[in-house]
């Protein structure tokens, strides 16, 4: 099964030269804890932009680049979405986590998406597909802690697909 997981501001901006443009620890502890101890599924660009592999999670880089090679045992590159198939039906829940690409690529394949929402206006050049209303439900609302290292407005929402 593919989750999404993303945090999306105003306009459906999610980066900016690929990196994150805001700073909210509590969303980062939020995206640690939900994809802990399972699959990361990202494009080349997003994988660069962690600095690292990141622990207790494997790494599944879907790149068109037959040239990649990172030896790490917790990482896998596949040169074609096929390859995803084990993933896709998979009983296992396994988290999409970027760029924009791969999020468009995946989304007919997805079943639910975590999306932090911040309710702030970015100057980006990578965005986040629409959402549409008639595929997905919310079935989780959840206001995100505003203080002075989380200096938004924000909130977490799960969206499930419908039927």
């Amino acid at each position: 099964m593919l989750s999404i997981i993303v945090a999306v501001a105003n306009q459906n901006v999610i980066g900016k030269d690929n990196q994150l443009i805001w700073h909210l620890p509590e969303d980062l502890k939020r995206f640690k804890k939900l994809t802990t101890g399972h699959t990361i599924i990202m494009g080349r660009k997003t994988f660069e932009s962690l600095g690292r592999v990141l622990p207790n999670r494997k790494h599944v880089i879907l790149c068109n680049d037959a040239e990649l090679h990172i030896e790490d045992e917790n990482v896998e590159v596949l040169e074609d979405i096929s390859l995803l198939k084990p993933y896709i039906e998979s009983e296992e829940e396994n988290f999409v986590i970027g760029g924009a690409t791969i999020y468009s690529l995946l989304m007919p394949y997805t079943e639910k998406m975590y999306i932090t929402h911040i309710a702030q206006d970015f100057e980006g050049d990578v965005f986040f597909p629409e959402i549409n209303p008639e595929e997905w439900q919310v079935i989780e609302r959840q206001k995100g802690l505003k203080d002075e290292k989380n200096p938004y407005d924000y909130e977490y929402v799960t969206y499930v697909r419908k039927g």
